[in-house]
């Protein structure tokens, strides 16, 4: 009897199995070479989130890591869902004006005959295709994290997140990527300097100024430093960053091209380690004494800067436009201080004003520089610049007006691991402001 059901059963199975099999369109070398490079690119871009989580942790104080994380955590997975609800259909949508377009809810489910589509792109297919896009969009995010930190209230923050990667960034996003009104003009971002870093860097910068600074921050008219409370985990944040952007920048090639792949590996590299060669000259000769925090910064400047034309640059342009980012780095961190925006980890000055460097040095350095196409990137970092300022604007001024942006002075003191999530990142170690007595 056993055996019987076992032969049966064998047959049952057996003519699904073989339909299958013949429905199933077998996937060329090439295509499954591309794709496996693009997963390997999306897995190193989704290490980046652990890596903003480490380095805005390591550069803020204690007492509020557990809200730093808990924010770090929730933004990827903010980012994936809206991306997948709505993003992804604007920022590729099809035939659309220029400006603004919408394929549709959701995600269709591309078949073939019963099979999986494997024919949608000659490099990848269309699930990777969505699953390495979605982990730039929640980059923008993560982003205005760094530059809100310690006084922003959670659920403002979360809401902000869904509505800026959810609609923002994608419509923006559709302009260059999406074969939008940008992109007809010559617009070049290969890897977003623009459409991510400066994109999160205005949302970033908005946020800052509408929620104020920390407490004790700017006081008695001196800029007094609120030292971040680990400088291991910043650096170890920084060296994940730096990793995940071989994917973010070898993944941009959209393809396992191995000609092309190597030298944005190498131009990418060049230009961070010249940004941090870069912060650390300018910062020796402000302060007399190398500063960690802005080295690790010229690092992500340098990264930053070289996103927009990685592909098109050669060692030499590499160099420059790493070191030249680590300096202004530097001096953006001072500037921002001087004007009263409190940025933590100094997101504003990496992601927003390095990212707008990045882009104009497209036509500035390697292939595609001459004025015409220095103009247009003017042009393209001007429009950005305005659209996503006024879109931060107005969602941050609608949740103020609503929901409020910051939390109490007192959660703010005692911190906000305490007053928003009821726990302590190192209850062991008794370093809450209360038990330190801590003044602010």
């Amino acid at each position: 009897m056993k055996k019987l059901i076992l032969i049966l059963m064998t047959l049952m199975l057996f003519p699904a199995g073989t339909a299958f099999a013949e429905e199933t369109a077998a996937p060329t070398l090439g295509l499954t070479v591309n794709n496996l490079w693009m997963m390997v690119a999306t897995f190193l871009v989704f290490i980046m989130h652990l890596g903003f989580a480490s380095l805005e942790a390591g550069l803020t104080q204690s007492k509020n890591t557990v809200n730093i994380l808990f924010k770090n955590v929730m933004v990827p997975a903010i980012g994936l869902l809206t991306y997948a609800w709505v993003g992804f259909n604007l920022m590729y949508p099809g035939a659309f004006n220029g400006v603004i377009g919408f394929a549709g809810f959701g995600l269709p489910f591309p078949t073939v005959a019963g099979a999986l589509d494997l024919s949608y792109n000659a490099n990848y297919t269309y699930w990777t295709d969505f699953l390495f896009q979605g982990m730039f969009a929640a980059t923008a995010a993560t982003i205005v994290s760094g530059a809100v930190a310690e006084r922003i209230k959670l659920n403002s923050f979360l809401v902000f997140a869904a509505v800026f990667v959810g609609l923002v960034y994608p419509v923006v996003g559709s302009w260059k990527w999406g074969g939008g009104w940008l992109d007809k003009l010559g617009f070049y971002d290969f890897a977003g300097s623009t459409l991510v870093h400066s994109v999160g860097g205005w949302g970033a910068l908005i946020g800052a100024i509408m929620l104020g600074a920390r407490k004790g921050k700017f006081a008695n008219g001196r800029t007094n430093p609120i030292p971040g409370h680990s400088m291991p985990l910043a650096t170890i944040g920084v060296f994940l960053l730096w990793l995940g952007w071989f994917g973010f920048n070898g993944g941009s090639v959209l393809s396992a091209d191995p000609a092309l792949v190597s030298l944005t590996l190498v131009t990418t590299c060049i230009a961070a380690a010249a940004g941090i060669v870069g912060a650390m000259i300018v910062s020796s000769m402000i302060s007399k004494k190398p500063d960690l925090s802005m080295v690790l910064n010229g690092c992500l400047a340098g990264l930053v800067g070289i996103t927009a034309g990685a592909d098109q640059m050669g060692l030499g342009s590499s160099f420059w436009i790493g070191l030249i980012a680590g300096a202004v780095v530097v001096v953006s961190v001072m500037m921002f201080d001087k004007l009263k925006v409190d940025d933590p980890v100094g997101a504003i000055s990496v992601h927003l004003v390095c990212g707008v460097w990045g882009t104009l040095a497209v036509g500035l350095f390697g292939a595609k520089a001459g004025m015409k196409q220095l103009g247009v990137q003017l042009l393209g970092v001007g429009a950005y610049g305005l659209a996503t300022a006024l879109a931060a604007v107005l969602i941050f001024g609608i949740i103020k007006a609503t929901m409020g942006l910051r939390v109490s002075e007192e959660e703010e003191v005692e911190g906000l691991d305490l007053g928003e999530h009821g726990m302590e990142a190192y209850p062991d170690l008794g370093l809450s402001a209360t038990s330190k007595g801590m003044g602010f």
